[in-house]
């Protein structure tokens, strides 16, 4: 009974001295008052009465967040700024032995490190420098805890809390500056909109210029081609003419139909080749062609209705002249045409005289 009483003992006493280190942490162990070794993750053997746990450390990166601190700007504004420290145990000998209560110092070193970075700006400066504020914080944090095993990883300002006078004075300058901005952005919008409209006139009126260049240059090329047919086929039909060998009869002919045309109308001088001249002179109907007005009844009628009433009894005279009649017939008649077209002639510039 004693001895299992004395086993009982001894199993329990096993079960006290063994010890379990869990994951991310490590345990400092002091043999007989004096710092021993680093117990890892894992099971582990503590001697009783000898061997000690002095401090159980967590090897994770630990958030550290500290109350906002008073800060006094370079231009001498106070503001509250929070910040936040992130920091992680690599030596689990100094954090135990180099300081004493080693976050309330890094909570204090946080402290004045930042009146101190803070400090050498004005406060435009540091509401826009926070990524500046951050790094010369985190260095001068990370070189001063490394004695006390300590890692500072990062640092950020949380919030920066200015005086409520300065937040009025900045509203108004952030409303005056947005005002502004609006202003540029409106007259920017105007500017595009008259030059864009004014591109947009000046291209429509160049389009407008090349359409009516191309017009003009379509139809003078009209005209142009027009003309050249037209030449063409005077020339065909002076070829035409050539290879057919028309007497000079008809070409006589021809010539009074054509001195019949120009002289039917308004005009009062017309300008004409000799050889026509004479043509007309064989067939005596020169004087009634360029005559100006005859009297009759008391009014006047034009000459060249004068000149057709004329043709009219001509032909009367001559009702032998037909389809049928030769040229040497064509001839005679014409003769005997000019004969009595000269006498009326005379007769109508004496009367035209008498009248003047």
């Amino acid at each position: 009974m004693a001895f299992l009483i004395l086993l009982i003992v001894i199993i329990i006493l096993l079960l006290l001295c063994l010890k379990i280190v869990p994951q991310a942490y490590c345990y400092v162990v002091e043999r007989l008052g004096k710092y021993h070794a680093i117990w890892g993750a894992g099971v582990h053997f503590l001697l009783p009465i000898i061997d000690r746990v002095v401090n159980k450390i967590s090897l994770k990166e630990q958030v550290l967040d500290f109350p906002p601190q008073p800060v006094i700007t370079k231009d001498n504004v106070t503001m509250q700024i929070d910040s936040v420290v992130y920091a992680k145990v690599f030596d689990p000998e100094k954090f135990t032995y180099g300081v004493e209560n080693p976050m309330r110092g890094l909570q204090n070193l946080t402290a004045t490190t930042l009146r101190n970075v803070v400090g050498e700006m004005e406060l435009d400066q540091t509401l826009t420098s926070r990524d500046q504020i951050n790094e010369k914080m985190r260095a001068v944090l990370d070189a001063a805890t490394d004695e006390w095993g300590l890692k500072v990883t990062r640092v950020e300002i949380k919030n920066i809390q200015p005086p409520k006078e300065i937040e009025e004075v900045m509203t108004k300058q952030m409303r005056a500056e947005r005002e502004r901005r609006q202003t540029v952005l409106e007259a920017q919008a105007h500017q595009e909109a008259v030059v864009a409209r004014a591109k947009g006139d000046k291209e429509a009126k160049e389009l407008a210029a090349e359409a009516e260049s191309n017009a003009q240059i379509f139809l003078a090329r009209g005209r142009a081609e027009s003309i050249k047919l037209v030449y063409e086929a005077q020339a065909e039909g002076i070829e035409k003419l050539n290879k057919a060998d028309v007497s000079e009869g008809v070409l006589r002919l021809k010539g009074l139909e054509a001195l019949k045309d120009v002289a039917d109308g308004q005009a009062t001088k017309i300008y004409m080749p000799t050889d026509i001249a004479a043509s007309v002179a064989e067939l005596g109907i020169l004087g009634d062609a360029l005559s100006d007005k005859k009297k009759q009844d008391g009014g006047t009628i034009p000459r060249y209705k004068y000149r057709k009433e004329k043709e009219a009894e001509l032909k009367k005279q001559d009702a032998c002249v037909d389809g049928s009649t030769s040229l040497e017939g064509v001839r005679a008649s014409v003769t005997t045409s000019n004969i009595d077209a000269e006498l009326a002639g005379k007769a109508y510039t004496a009367d035209r005289s008498e009248n003047i």
